[in-house]
């Protein structure tokens, strides 16, 4: 008994393995590597949000939106930035769902797929009526100054030319030849003659009419300048010849005088600015 108290204590010596090494393992590797990506994102998008205009934003967004836009006027989302996307003016039909606004302007309607522009075809094909009229008027001048025994200079009373109001015929006053007597709004022969060939012509096509009386410079020692009345007396002269020549009245849109505020010539007082203008408008004009 005493012997086996004496006896030494056995001792058990256990080693712990640890597994991997002896390092903390990789966890915390692949949580840096998302941060690091995270903060590369956000700077990219901080950039973009700096670099990038209000449309290619919204084209950027579109690129992003989850949505399949299912026909031809869809932006391709409905979200915050309505679909839109920068290349939708170009794209998109002319509806005006598919441009950059929802109530788009005309001058700002998306233009569809072609790219054409209906109001710049109206307009050339408006511009190429005019010039028809214009060869008309040419052949008219022809046809009567060889005609008529009273002024083998007819033609030499007019021009004309196409501007984006219309197609203006400009009859002005020769030094041997007047279109009114003097300082009055009695129109001669040659006058009657103009505005009924006009009356003819533009009964061609159904623009409306404009006419603007415009005269020389008087002294300025009058008392009473006349140049405002006789100008617009003038313009309402030639008004009723082309009316009484067949023009029907209601396309008269304007009878303006504009007295020696818009000369036609530097010496305000020539005789080449005593002159009447009839403008076969452009549409809304």
């Amino acid at each position: 008994m005493a012997a086996r108290d004496n006896a030494a204590p056995v001792i058990i010596k256990r080693k712990k393995v640890i597994v991997g090494g002896g390092h903390h393992g990789g966890a915390w590797k692949v949580a840096y590597a998302d941060f690091v990506t995270a903060m590369m994102a956000f700077f990219m998008l901080m950039w973009l949000l700096n670099a990038t205009t209000e449309k290619q934003r919204k084209g950027i967004a579109d690129y992003f939106d989850p949505t399949i836009p299912i026909n031809r006027i869809s932006g391709g989302g409905d979200g915050a930035f309505g679909g839109n996307s920068v290349f939708s003016e170009d794209q998109m039909a002319q509806s005006g769902t598919g441009a950059a606004v929802r109530q788009p302007s005309e001058e700002h309607q998306a233009r569809g797929q072609t790219g054409a522009d209906p109001a710049t075809d109206t307009a050339a094909d408006e511009t190429e009526k005019l010039e028809e009229i214009r060869t008309k008027i040419d052949e008219a001048l022809t046809a009567l100054a060889g005609e008529s025994m009273a002024s083998e200079d007819f033609a030499r009373h007019i021009v004309t030319r196409v501007t984006d109001e219309g197609l203006i015929v400009e009859f002005f006053d020769l030094e041997t030849e007047p279109l009114f007597a003097t300082d009055s709004a009695a129109p001669e022969p040659v006058t009657h003659e103009i505005a009924a060939m006009l009356a003819r012509v533009f009964q061609l096509v159904e623009n409306d009419v404009s006419v603007n009386g415009h005269l020389r410079a008087y002294p300025e020692i009058l008392r009473e300048n006349p140049v405002w009345g006789l100008s617009t007396e003038r313009a309402q002269a030639v008004r009723t010849l082309l009316e009484q020549a067949g023009l029907p009245a209601v396309r008269v849109q304007r009878v303006t005088g504009f007295a020696d505020r818009k000369l036609a010539v530097t010496n305000p007082m020539a005789i080449r600015n005593n002159r009447l203008e009839v403008i076969l408008l452009r549409p809304g004009k």
